[in-house]
């Protein structure tokens, strides 16, 4: 088994990290375990024996695009892997992924409530249609959110949409595949081959159910995520460890998924 990798972590650059993670407290009103900086992203890393975090960026407008694409530039490493973002009022929604893409990046996160969409209008099916003529990962926050009223922008049943529609879509469904919308993962998304990570769910469950719904899910699709600097990354990968999922289990969730993902 090699480290583990965290699917889904964010950080800012320095200059700018003091004030966003202010803002980013200050609107969901919870308090994050890190500043929001790559360097304590790296050491914090360390401690928790994490071999590789993705660093997904958000776009709350679209010219932010460019900025966030140089700041991957300058952070990606063989231990950070940065996640670009593409805002769906783009004008060259194409191009923007193709620049992506360029990069060498291999993905792009995607935020339906910071970005104001809903995961199946229109207005973000070129997005979806970019991501794989490029073949681009997305990382899809997916379920309600802290910082915004429950309009149900993201919900399992919408992805799912998007997902058939697009055969070749490689989208991966963040918190347990919908956070705080649990019922309708069990119903929509448990038991197909969509990729799903765990980040800040395991301490809104209980565990037996956090248990049965991996258990449920073929054992390829499930990956490892904290939300630093939101969540623990040490205290989620103990989380995995007490669910007793069995060797290959959790050696699969914690790091060769996300490996042969990040990979392919």
């Amino acid at each position: 088994m090699g480290g583990v990798i965290d699917f889904h972590t964010h950080a800012f650059p320095d200059a700018l990290a003091e004030r966003a993670m202010e803002r980013l407290e200050a609107q969901a009103q919870i308090r994050a375990h890190l500043d929001g900086r790559i360097g304590s992203l790296l050491a914090a890393m360390d401690r928790a024996g994490i071999e590789q975090s993705v660093v997904c960026c958000i776009a709350t407008r679209p010219g932010q695009f460019d900025a966030i694409l140089r700041w991957c530039g300058e952070i990606a490493s063989e231990r950070i892997v940065p996640f670009a973002s593409v805002h769906p009022d783009d004008a060259d929604v194409a191009g923007k992924i193709r620049a992506v893409r360029q990069a060498g990046l291999r993905g792009v996160k995607l935020h339906p409530y910071y970005q104001d969409f809903f995961a199946d209008e229109a207005r973000a099916l070129p997005i979806y249609e970019a991501m794989c003529r490029e073949g681009l990962i997305g990382v899809l926050h997916t379920g309600y959110d802290f910082a915004f009223e429950r309009d149900e922008r993201a919900g399992p049943r919408r992805v799912l949409k998007v997902i058939e529609a697009f055969a070749d879509l490689k989208i991966v469904m963040s918190h347990l595949g919908g956070w705080q919308d649990w019922d309708a993962v069990e119903e929509a998304i448990i038991g197909k081959d969509i990729y799903v990570e765990i980040s800040y769910s395991l301490d809104y469950l209980p565990p037996e159910r956090v248990r049965r719904m991996i258990l449920a899910h073929p054992a390829h699709y499930m990956l490892f995520g904290s939300d630093s600097p939101w969540g623990d990354a040490w205290r989620g990968i103990e989380q995995v460890k007490a669910l007793k999922l069995g060797a290959e289990r959790q050696e699969l969730l914690l790091s060769s998924n996300a490996r042969d993902l990040l990979g392919g």
